[in-house]
């Protein structure tokens, strides 16, 4: 794959958390330093945001073919080329690589920043993607613009990025847990409410 981080090592790193992980990651964004790194780093990362989205994508497919199922338009598609030239998934790297930038837009304001990553994950919850899929797409996007940003990539670099991603993956992840929870609620007083046609008499 010619990534490091790629496929296994991925997992390890962006991989599944328990609650309690999760709690202690979200408290863990990134340090006043890694913002300035995150945000120099991302004015030479923008001028390529179509490319890396799709360069993403089409990684995250061919090392996890499993979160295709989570696309319906890209569920069939075997072939990896037709994907790098597919317009859908152009446009979808292009929307994550929107949240991703108003995600370094926000660093300095993490209300706002949390807000939104919540908000994300909500969202995601009626999209059908789990959030074991998350982490994933914070692995690909450092494959995919170590070779952009070529010698500004550094160890510390990397280290920012994974920070930001866990940070924003794991209140995703909060996010999708309160829309399940607030959707299950909402379902058992459906079912709980009488029905009208039996009271009227």
């Amino acid at each position: 794959m010619g990534c490091a981080i790629s496929g296994l090592a991925a997992k390890a790193q962006f991989g599944e958390r328990s609650t309690e992980e999760d709690a202690a990651a979200a408290a863990a964004h990134p340090r006043e330093d890694q913002i300035q790194m995150i945000k120099e780093s991302w004015k030479v990362i923008r001028d390529d945001i179509a490319k890396v989205g799709i360069i993403m994508f089409v990684r995250l497919f061919e090392t996890h073919p499993e979160c295709k199922d989570v696309f319906f338009l890209f569920r069939d598609v075997e072939d990896l080329e037709r994907l790098r030239t597919s317009r859908e998934l152009r446009a979808h790297g292009l929307r994550v690589m929107s949240f991703i930038e108003k995600s370094v837009a926000r660093l300095d304001q993490l209300e706002r920043l949390e807000a939104l990553a919540l908000e994300l994950g909500k969202s995601h919850y009626h999209y059908n993607a789990p959030p074991k899929y998350y982490s994933y797409v914070g692995a690909e996007f450092i494959c995919a613009v170590q070779p952009i940003l070529k010698e500004r990539w550094t160890a510390e670099l990397e280290e920012a990025w994974k920070t930001l991603f866990q940070y924003v993956t794991s209140l995703m992840r909060q996010g999708y847990q309160e829309e399940n929870i607030r959707q299950r609620q909402l379902a058992l007083s459906l079912k709980e409410r009488p029905d009208k046609r039996n009271t009227a008499l």
